[in-house]
């Protein structure tokens, strides 16, 4: 398989930075290693470089059929590394459409001579699976299998990753966490605070990830009140994450534009019980009261009308979700 271009990596990478409902914007400052990206996830801007490689088969007939590697081509060493974020060091293996983390510590040193680093395929195939796996190399490096929707948290958390990877009793709880497992409080009361963390947040990036896909699915990756598509849509729970209740099936989602779902948070707009979508008309006079209602028109101009809904209608809103989730935000 030919190695992919400079620009299709940054479109992946921008792709699976992207998920969870963050935002990456890449700069192009060079076409070369490490492609940088400043991500916004919440309120925080976050910068990320990357040292990627496609990653093909090892070739030749001394080497086993599985490794799989990336050569270590255009660079000098040591890696720079990024002063206010995250750097990471990975692979990118098309077919499986899947992300080899490598240790960025254990190749800080490394010869002019396009070394290679090197992951069983198997890994990737079990990260499709289960969102993150490990493996421990022969230089007792772990190396990771990432499926796309937890590279960012891999981004953010690859050094305790890579070091907390030899654990298998962490491994597990790991996997669990990213494969959407109940992990109950007990199996975690004794570790370090850190890992706490890093478990949590895996699991919630992955919670995030899979209803983004399951909702985006089911509304064909259309915006419900634009019908637009062009990758620019969230998926938004029609009652909120944290009310009772509350849960992660598409029922309880909507697909939106970025504007209309801060909208739909926001109160500015509701969903009704005949699945129309309505200006709040208490907080379009507070706009208008301000003068903030620049664009209200405009922005109005596709409410009032049906929804784009799923094919399937079993994953059409729960009214009883719509009910509870306007009551909350007091609109009657």
């Amino acid at each position: 398989m030919p190695r992919l271009s400079p620009q299709q990596i940054a479109n992946i990478l921008t792709q699976a930075l992207s998920q969870n409902n963050a935002s990456a914007v890449y700069l192009p400052e060079n076409a070369r290693n490490p492609r940088k990206f400043i991500v916004q996830f919440g309120d925080t801007p976050i910068e990320i470089w990357v040292y990627i490689w496609t990653l093909t088969h090892g070739g030749g007939a001394a080497r086993p059929k599985n490794e799989y590697r990336i050569q270590i081509t255009g660079v000098s060493p040591p890696f720079q590394l990024n002063p206010t974020g995250y750097t990471v060091l990975v692979g990118y293996e098309p077919n499986t459409q899947c992300f080899a983390g490598f240790d960025l510590q254990k190749h800080q040193h490394f010869s002019n001579r396009s070394p290679s680093i090197q992951i069983p395929i198997t890994a990737l195939n079990s990260a499709l699976q289960y969102g993150l796996s490990f493996v421990t190399k022969g230089n007792d490096e772990i190396a990771i299998g990432i499926r796309p929707d937890q590279f960012f948290a891999y981004c953010l958390n690859a050094q305790l990753l890579h070091r907390e990877g030899a654990d298998a009793s962490m491994v597990e709880l790991l996997t669990q966490a990213a494969s959407l497992e109940e992990i109950p409080e007990y199996t975690i009361q004794n570790i370090t605070p850190e890992r706490k963390r890093v478990i949590r947040e895996v699991s919630l990036l992955s919670r995030n990830s899979n209803f983004r896909r399951k909702v985006t699915i089911a509304y064909d990756k259309r915006c419900a009140v634009t019908r637009m598509q062009l990758r620019l849509i969230d998926a938004a729970h029609i009652l909120p994450v944290g009310v009772g209740d509350s849960s992660d099936e598409v029922e309880n989602g909507l697909c939106l534009s970025p504007t209309y779902h801060r909208a739909y948070d926001q109160g500015l707009i509701f969903l009704d019980e005949s699945l129309q979508m309505q200006i709040n008309p208490a907080k379009e006079q507070d706009l208008i009261q301000h003068q903030l209602d620049g664009g209200l028109q405009e922005f109005k101009r596709l409410l009032g009308s049906q929804i784009y809904l799923p094919a399937d209608r079993r994953q059409w809103p729960n009214k009883e979700f719509i009910a509870k989730a306007n009551q909350i935000r007091g609109i009657k």
